[in-house]
């Protein structure tokens, strides 16, 4: 895209939250990315530039988190949040996309907003976060907790990309790590504790909206496992599908080159 995107915020009577858009479409599509070390929007451009191939059919809104955290910050909290940032922006009967922390947040949405959401779509996510799950969150948090910027950013990329994709980005990586401050970390220990004790099981049922949910078997974060639990309690409530990818790893929504076409598809049928 020719021309930078810019970076907007939306404020409600209790919290502000930086968003950017794109795209001329007649419908809205709202993206909630997932947990990161710095913020997203120090990637518009490029987030931009991989949907590009749906600027044309929609209106495109990715949302960050809320700007003033408090110490303890839950996953509906970030749901309220959202929801309230979307509805303020005069948005409604959107196509929700949540990718993994962001796909917790967008189910919530779903199941709390209904109103909100017209189609959902659930990327390499869980409804339940086990005991296997949490300890790829608790090295991420005692990696923040210790100020150890390089040490969490190659964690992060060894666990949520397959070793191919982090081994070409070994001194990428490296060399992002050295713009994170301080403040960027304790931020991060406060998303990241979000996860902890997740568990919206018993409440999936409540979500109205068609849902396709996607993931990857080779998925070392949450597991391919988690994805297949979300579809198998959703898919006799409303129209619900499962994709499972092969050899993307978690990150399967970055890197899975017909990705953006599967949500096309989706939001069109």
């Amino acid at each position: 895209m020719a021309d930078s995107i810019k970076i907007e915020t939306v404020g409600t009577d209790g919290f502000t939250m930086d968003y950017f858009r794109f795209g001329n479409g007649d419908r809205t599509l709202v993206i909630i990315p997932g947990l990161s070390i710095d913020s997203v929007m120090k990637y518009a451009d490029a987030v931009a530039g991989a949907y590009d191939s749906m600027t044309d059919e929609f209106t495109v809104y990715l949302f960050d988190r809320r700007k003033e955290l408090p110490a303890e910050y839950s996953i509906y909290d970030m749901a309220h949040d959202t929801a309230a940032a979307i509805s303020k922006l005069g948005l409604d009967h959107i196509c929700l996309f949540g990718a993994s922390q962001g796909g917790m947040i967008a189910m919530v949405i779903a199941i709390e907003y209904p109103e909100l959401v017209s189609k959902l779509i659930v990327g390499s996510s869980s409804a339940c976060i086990d005991q296997e799950q949490d300890p790829v969150i608790a090295e991420w948090i005692g990696l923040a907790k210790d100020k150890n910027a390089e040490g969490l950013y190659l964690a992060f990329g060894e666990t949520v990309y397959p070793r191919n994709v982090f081994e070409q980005s070994r001194d990428l990586i490296i060399e992002s790590a050295k713009s994170i401050t301080d403040e960027d970390l304790s931020r991060f220990v406060i998303l990241a504790g979000s996860i902890k004790g997740f568990d919206i099981t018993d409440q999936l049922d409540k979500i109205s909206c068609p849902v396709l949910v996607i993931g990857s078997n080779d998925d070392n974060v949450l597991g391919g496992e988690a994805s297949e639990k979300i579809y198998e309690q959703l898919k006799d409530h409303q129209k619900c599908g499962l994709y499972m990818y092969d050899g993307y790893g978690h990150a399967v929504y970055d890197l899975a080159p017909d990705y953006r076409e599967r949500m096309i598809n989706f939001y069109k049928a």
